[in-house]
């Protein structure tokens, strides 16, 4: 059983930002941060107060963490990037509101008490003598406290105040993980009014004022009924100050949604796993199928992606994802009487199979798309067709200037959009073999289906458009005009190479509806491309003709050509390396680049992608995938994985990242990756052994125990993550929980309608409820499973360390 929180993250836009440049402008970007550490960097908007972003993501966190917070930023090339404001939001504000937080909220200003991180460790005990009773603190060590000064760290002390007295530890030079393992007494005064023990952590600074790090309360008379506690304590915050400059740093808006799972055994939720599977291996005219169409009723439009990405996932598990489709394909099918509108809706199976494409299709996608979108982005064409829109501009070289004219323009625009469509059709045609056998199959299925339905000559073209309104219009053009979002590129195109994007994409759809008279009625200006518009026409029909005739090997299993994990290549690209050497002392030599992959069971690294790979290390000996100090190698973007050898002695290897954005994306899917080894790490080090030394905590002995603790639990969602059919059963579960009365509804209207029109006998009738009843008992017996496990919970979790600390 596991338990996690998955926090979907829209960062939407601002306004009225504040002007940080000379220009009377500024460059805006956010960064996000769980607690205290920085998981997602948004791209730069430029010359501007008002950026819109629009960017999407879902994160796997650890039910402990407390704050997400959005730093709005600006970009500067040459100096230290501005601060502008920061929105953050509690756990407890997210989890108030289940159907989620959106909205504009006001950016406040960074106030340098209130950025407080870390933990510390106390043991606190109540003595008693003979005549009086005394409190003593004990201040093991602190963890993960705020970096205050330019070298990357802090010169933390820790102050302690009770009954009027105070006492300071000593102070320990350059650690955020400081280790004091000191004492002090105090007289307990039954009488004092305010009987508070405070803990204080602050920065000592030579010359200037010290900064704070933070402070635990603790209510001592609380502690007299326990005596003696010991815990990590997390530090909190002096009271926030009263605004002034509320709504005068502009506003982010932003949609939030927190949802926290409990994941049960497996064995729970196998009879509602096999109760789906039964549903898509069956007729579709049969009883049992019918529960794929009270899913498909009753699912609403806000839930209807977030149900189809879950049935996908399952199914893929099950191999059984071309049977889920084919269900939904006829159910559509069925419902449809104009082939023009076939799959142009919203429907569960337009959904699922968009959902489909993404999760089993995105190789293939990076594969067709990528030459093409990074020529874009590498040449910076002026492309425009629209005379509208058309920008006079000087052509020729220095000296023999002269200004092209509209014409000129259009006509050099058009050239390179027929270059362009060149390419990316003469990579679409060539790109059969690349295709995975899985997403072969469900086109081949569809493309069948329909053709079963609309057999007469005048709907020959409908085949071709109900597969193309898949693959070009929900999956090529989406990801042509947002690279980013597909992962085609680390960052969003400037405003002239988005343009020349958004052309290509609205070529593509063009293409992709097989009609050129659509082109010319609704955006005349693109009558230029009609030739190879019409030439792209011929050359997809050409190309899914082919695909769905591609004749499948007899020779492999069909679960193995249907797998979803028809590559084992989970993350690759060129990083720059560090590893330790004999006693774990770094060696002099920088780090190097190697081209890095990420394999199901190892990772591996090479001078360059198509060399022998010169190492690697098998993910089942891997102990821990952590970041490390900025202060340890002076970048902020280094990873390192602590993995054993043949002699079961840690080694560790240490990743350097080009942004934030990349360190997390290589963290996340490493740390899935190793999900289920065996003796991961609870602590490490997030310093470097230097000297005779760790840097972070100041520890002489190499193989001392870590001084924080492990964060594998942080992950981001991505479309290659391993499937895990628990996770994706409980999602499904909480949806058919919730809608189960109007499937009820439902069900009794259907039941109703095919008796009536098919006068069935009472004997099958039964056997139709009995399907149902069998859904409404699994869901009830898990939903019971999830009751008993948070009352054993609530007897488990009975701390008084909570009323102690106020």
């Amino acid at each position: 059983m596991a338990k996690r929180s998955t926090l979907f993250i829209r960062i939407v836009e601002g306004k009225n930002l504040p002007v940080k440049d000379i220009s009377g402008s500024s460059d805006p970007y956010c960064i996000v941060r769980i607690d205290s550490e920085a998981i997602i960097r948004t791209a730069t908007i430029w010359k501007t107060l008002s950026p819109f972003w629009g960017e999407e993501y879902h994160v796997n966190l650890p039910p402990s963490f407390h704050t997400v917070s959005f730093y709005v930023m600006d970009e500067d090339s040459l100096s230290r990037d501005d601060v502008i404001g920061k929105v953050s939001v509690a756990k407890e504000i997210l989890a108030s509101k289940p159907q989620g937080l959106d909205g504009w909220l006001n950016l406040t200003e960074i106030d340098p008490d209130e950025e407080v991180q870390g933990e510390i460790h106390l043991q606190i005990s109540i003595t008693k003598e003979e005549t009086s009773r005394k409190l003593r603190c004990h201040v093991f060590e602190a963890r993960d406290l705020a970096r205050k000064d330019r070298n990357g760290a802090s010169d933390p002390f820790v102050r302690v105040m009770y009954n009027g007295k105070m006492y300071e530890t000593t102070v320990v030079k350059k650690s955020c993980y400081p280790r004091w393992n000191e004492s002090f007494e105090f007289e307990i005064d039954e009488t004092f009014a305010d009987n508070t023990l405070i803990v204080e952590v602050w920065d000592w600074d030579l010359v200037s004022k010290n900064d704070f790090l933070g402070k635990v309360l603790f209510n001592i008379s609380k502690l007299c009924s326990i005596q003696q506690e010991e815990d990590w304590f997390r530090l909190i915050p002096i009271k926030p100050k009263e605004r002034e400059d509320e709504g005068n740093l502009g506003s982010l808006r932003l949609q939030l949604k927190l949802r926290d799972e409990t994941i049960l055994f497996s064995n729970y939720y196998q009879p509602l796993t096999e109760l789906l599977c039964q549903a898509v291996k069956t007729n579709i005219n049969c009883s049992q199928s019918d529960l794929i169409r009270l899913i498909d009723e009753t699912t609403t439009a806000e839930s209807r992606q977030e149900v189809a990405t879950n049935l996908v996932k399952l199914f893929l598990g099950q191999g059984l994802a071309r049977e889920f489709l084919d269900v939904l394909f006829k159910l559509e099918l069925t419902k449809t009487s104009e082939p023009n509108t076939l799959f142009r809706s919203n429907s569960l199976a337009s959904k699922s199979m968009e959902s489909f494409l993404k999760v089993a299709g995105m190789q293939y996608l990076h594969h067709v798309l990528g030459p093409t979108v990074s020529r874009i982005f590498e040449e910076k064409k002026y492309v425009e067709l629209d005379p509208s829109k058309v920008e006079i501009r000087e052509a020729g070289c220095t000296g023999l200037h002269r200004v092209q004219t509209e014409t000129e323009v259009i006509q050099q625009s058009t050239h390179y959009l027929q270059s362009y469509l060149t390419d990316l059709l003469h990579s679409i045609l060539k790109s059969i073999r690349h295709c995975p056998p899985i997403v072969r199959s469900a086109f081949r299925q569809l493309y069948e289906r329909v053709q079963e339905r609309f057999p007469d000559k005048e709907f020959r073209k409908v085949k071709f458009i109900a597969v193309t309104s898949f693959l070009c219009l929900r999956f090529f053009s989406p990801a042509i005009m947002s690279p980013k979002l597909f992962h085609l590129r680390e960052k969003h195109p400037d405003a002239r190479t988005s343009r020349t994007l958004l052309l290509l994409a609205k070529t593509v759809q063009i293409i992709g509806n097989l009609d050129t008279l659509a082109s010319r009625s609704k955006e005349s200006w693109m009558v230029p491309l009609l030739p190879a518009v019409q030439q792209g026409i011929a050359q997809l029909k050409e190309f899914i003709t082919q695909l769905v005739s591609f004749e499948e090997k007899e020779d492999l299993d069909l679960q193995d050509r249907l797998s979803l994990q028809s590559s084992s290549i989970i993350k690759e690209g060129y990083l720059f390396l560090h590893k330790t050497r004999e006693k774990g002392m770094l060696i002099s030599s920088p780090f190097k680049k190697y081209y890095v992959t990420l394999c199901n069971d190892t990772l591996s690294y090479a001078k360059t992608s198509s060399s022998k790979k010169s190492s690697f290390i098998v993910l089942s000996k891997i102990r821990a995938i952590e970041k490390v100090e900025e202060k340890s190698f002076g970048n902020s973007h280094v990873m390192q994985i602590i993995s054993n050898d043949d002699n079961e002695q840690n080694e560790i290897l240490y990743m350097q990242c080009k942004s934030v954005n990349e360190l997390n994306q290589w963290l996340s899917a490493l740390r899935k990756s190793c999900v289920h080894n065996n003796e991961m790490m609870s602590s490490y080090h997030p310093g470097v052994f230097k000297g005779d030394k760790w840097s972070c905590c100041h520890q002489k002995e190499k193989t001392a125990s870590g001084c924080d603790k492990t964060q594998h639990g942080v992950t981001l969602q991505e479309w290659n993550d391993p499937l895990d059919p628990d996770l994706e059963s409980q999602l499904i579960f909480m949806h058919l929980f919730r809608v189960k009365e109007a499937m009820r509804e439902k069900y009794l209207a259907m039941t109703a309608e095919k008796d009536k029109r098919n006068n069935i006998g009472h004997a099958q009738d039964s056997q139709k409820n009995a399907v149902i009843s069998q859904l409404f008992r699994v869901l009830q017996d898990l939903q019971d499973a999830h009751e008993d496990v948070k009352r054993s919970e609530k007897q488990k979790n009975k701390n008084f360390l909570q009323d102690l600390q106020t």
